[in-house]
């Protein structure tokens, strides 16, 4: 479409999460005629806004990562400036060895810049392993590498056990020794390229960060929730003439002469581009007929279930710790893997319910089904168990909501910027098709935007930014993409 590009052309988005969405906003921006297909009844994928004991809450992600800049313009271009709110406290603790502790400052997704601060983390044994970083021979990377694997190898495995994987597994609800570095933490992965000491090239990351003054919030929430931006990026695209349909299921995608025939149960619509922006698993089923490989590769991505679990008690019985929550090491044994102070974390949830007190915990992890397996009430107990452990938070609830993401967060394994490589390059070998979304570089939300922005550019034959994301050759892309 790089002729013309997208402008006067009908482009189909397949899928109305926060990436589906996020393209459509874009192709409307630079004239397209849009039709978004969303196989659920709603907007928003795993941005889900909802209610509890009348406060309104988040269901899904709570947060915004502000250090990237996607999310929050998007947030700000559909009319939500006013509601960005940072967090409310930014402290935070580990529930391990039996206490909270708090969390240690000075790391890179867990990772230590050195032993300071550790003590009650780690034993004496773990903070002097920390120290002989400094003496080991370089432990190489190479093309790619699990976290885990290479952070023990140079702190030892206390490091990942009772700090990455609670981080990371936070993030991916997977497991750190599996996780791609160059994927989940690529500036550690290209720090580490160019120290030999891992602690030292911790410590150029946060010298960098300070010498880009990224000051401000690291982190931003909405009020109401974030659940509100897909809801805002919708009523946008709408409002500027775009078709959101909801309850339609694509079923089969075949190329035409010119363009792309999308089939439905009940209709088949000509489009002259389409964006597939739906999980791996649904990617895969679309684009099986046309692009065979393409679809292979996205069959291979795995994805790990977690359930959220919503609380809310009356304000006079909830006496908590200081801080937004905290997070829970897996080799401690305990059920939920971190628990969110939402009424403590979010202004606004405080200051809308002042006799209510919010919180959330998270349970499941990659190939850890056993805990889901079990019905809501047992998730609500276990959470209510560990609560009181950690906190002493006795007290019944006024209500709870227990909201599963089945198959909800893709796993991203050693050698996934590859696998994404290829994906890329098989379907840009077909003109007027691109893919995004959470499959391919990066969970967050931000990451999503960025994927769903480089997806229309690779309509207009700009291939900048897809060619960035993947760190793959610019000429290894062409194939097609610009025809």
């Amino acid at each position: 479409m790089s002729a013309q590009g997208t402008r006067n052309r009908h482009v189909v988005v397949i899928g109305a999460g926060i990436a589906g969405l996020a393209a459509a906003h874009r192709l409307l921006g630079r004239g397209a005629t849009v039709t978004v297909l969303e196989a659920s009844g709603r907007v928003g994928g795993k941005l889900l806004p909802g209610e509890i004991a009348g406060a309104r809450v988040d269901l899904g992600a709570e947060s915004l990562l502000a250090r990237r800049p996607e999310a929050v313009a998007l947030a700000r271009e559909t009319g939500l400036a006013d509601s960005l709110q940072p967090p409310a406290t930014a402290t935070a603790s580990l529930w391990t060895r039996g206490a909270l502790r708090p969390m240690p400052k000075g790391h890179v997704m867990g990772v230590p810049g050195t032993a300071a601060a550790l003590a009650g983390v780690l034993s004496a044994e773990g903070l002097k392993r920390i120290g002989a970083d400094a003496e080991l021979p370089r432990t190489e990377t190479g093309d790619d590498v699990a976290v885990g694997e290479f952070v023990a190898a140079r702190l030892g495995r206390e490091v990942v056990d009772r700090l990455v994987e609670p981080l990371l597994g936070g993030v991916y609800a997977g497991d750190a020794y599996r996780i791609s570095m160059r994927s989940a933490v690529p500036q550690l992965f290209q720090a580490a390229q160019r120290h030999t000491s891992l602690t030292e090239a911790v410590r150029e990351i946060q010298a960098a960060a300070a010498a880009a003054r990224q000051t401000g919030p690291v982190f931003l929430g909405i009020a109401g929730g974030v659940g509100r931006l897909p809801l805002a990026v919708a009523e946008s695209v709408r409002a500027r003439g775009g078709e959101i349909l909801t309850h339609t299921r694509v079923t089969e995608l075949r190329r035409e002469q010119d363009g792309w025939r999308v089939v439905t149960a009940d209709r088949a619509l000509h489009a002259d581009g389409v964006v597939v922006a739906v999980p791996a698993p649904a990617a895969a089923a679309l684009l099986r007929a046309e692009a065979p490989a393409a679809a292979a590769e996205l069959t291979a991505v795995e994805y790990a279930s977690m359930a959220l679990v919503t609380l809310a008690y009356r304000r006079a019985d909830v006496h908590l710790p200081e801080g937004s929550g905290f997070l829970v090491p897996p080799v401690d044994g305990r059920t939920i893997k971190a628990s969110t102070f939402a009424s403590q974390k979010w202004g606004w949830i405080d200051a809308e319910n002042p006799d209510v007190a919010v919180l959330r915990t998270s349970v499941g992890r990659h190939r850890e089904t056993g805990i889901l397996d079990r019905p809501d009430a047992a998730l609500v107990d276990v959470s209510r168990h560990d609560l009181r452990e950690a906190t002493g938070l006795d007290a019944v609830p006024l209500d709870t909501r227990v909201t599963r993401w089945t198959d909800g967060l893709p796993q991203y394994p050693v050698g996934h910027h590859a696998r994404v490589a290829r994906i890329r390059e098989h379907v840009a070998a077909l003109p007027a098709l691109a893919v995004c979304g959470a499959a391919y570089d990066g969970v967050g939300v931000p990451a999503c935007v960025a994927s769903a922005e480089a997806a229309v550019d690779q309509l207009d034959g700009d291939l900048t930014a897809v060619t960035a994301l993947t760190a793959a050759p610019v000429q290894s892309l062409h194939g097609g993409a610009g025809e």
